[in-house]
């Protein structure tokens, strides 16, 4: 353990962490050992992780000299904040402030920060054609993480920027997937016109990060978007009809009515969806599948992730 470079990995019991502990601790002639950060050693997951080789260690996030315990004697980390736990853009940034702060100290030889793009880049305040959002953001679990990219350039922290892209796994556990309408039909509901939208399995995501920490200094300072597919909402809805042996009917809404929804998080995704559809060129230019495929050549397309997922798809 002690010769292996120790990887440092926050969020290692959700989907992107976990998913780059596994793929680290699934080789065993891996350079690396996985150090999985988690608030809660007793959770099931961390329990697993500790079962497959990785010294699981309590760290809180929002807590700096917490954070710099958790980094000492590590190579490198892999940072991932998790908007949806508490609905605030500002906590994301100061975290991922500490985040960068913790790794300059530590002299990390490499970190991945798990991030997306500012929209207010493309979409500035003033620009009435998105409502503003919290007073300041157009996307904000988009915009924070974006804007955040800079404590890590400015440290001079050895940066490599992910990018997801969205996770079919929303299809399961989010609410996004196919619902009977008041015909008793099947129906899948996006604001994207018919514009392509990438999406990955969250796994991919993890062996695509591990692909880079394998990469070294070659990817400091780059941005790498990961993606399995890019596929139009009706698309989605073909392979879904398929997979399931149900029609299901791609059902376009605008983006204004999808805010209106009243999930929690619903103007948030409306605005997430108005940009992949507006600007689908800039977010599936860097959400490349040929090259996620190079870097993590067991990458699952939507077809294939459908053949191992879409019993567990609530349809109701």
């Amino acid at each position: 353990m002690s010769e292996k470079k120790i990887i440092a990995i926050f969020g290692a019991t959700g989907a992107q962490g976990g998913g780059l502990a596994r793929a680290i601790l699934h080789d065993k002639n891996s350079e690396f050992a996985v150090r999985a950060i988690t608030r809660d050693t007793s959770s099931d997951k961390a329990k697993e992780l500790a079962q497959l080789g990785a010294e699981v260690v309590v760290a809180d996030i929002d807590d700096e000299q917490s954070l710099r315990q958790a980094l000492e004697g590590t190579y490198g980390a892999f940072f991932v904040t998790f908007f949806w736990a508490h609905f605030s853009p500002e906590r994301e940034y100061n975290e991922a402030r500490s985040m960068a702060q913790a790794a300059k100290q530590a002299g990390l030889k490499h970190v991945i920060w798990s991030t997306l793009e500012d929209t207010r880049e493309w979409i500035p305040l003033d620009d009435d054609r998105m409502p503003t959002l919290q007073g300041k953001y157009k996307v904000p679990h988009f915009d924070a993480k974006g804007e955040a990219d800079q404590f890590f350039t400015d440290l001079g922290v050895p940066t490599t920027f992910l990018r997801a892209s969205f996770y079919w796994e929303n299809f399961i556990y989010f609410g996004a997937g196919p619902k009977k309408g008041p015909d008793d039909r099947l129906y899948l509901t996006l604001p994207m016109a018919d514009k392509k939208m990438a999406g990955v399995a969250s796994e991919d995501i993890g062996k695509t990060a591990y692909a880079i920490f394998q990469g070294g200094t070659e990817f400091v300072g780059k941005t790498i978007g990961v993606a399995g597919d890019q596929l139009t909402g009706q698309e989605m809805a073909a392979k879904l009809s398929k997979a399931i042996g149900q029609e299901v009917i791609y059902n376009y809404v605008t983006p204004e009515v999808y805010r209106g929804f009243g999930f929690p998080g619903a103007d948030d995704m409306g605005n997430m969806f108005q940009f992949y559809r507006d600007f689908d060129e800039v977010c599936n230019k860097v959400r490349d599948v040929s090259y996620s495929r190079e870097l993590n050549p067991e990458l699952q397309s939507f077809d294939a992730w459908l053949e191992q997922n879409a019993g567990r798809i609530p349809l109701d």
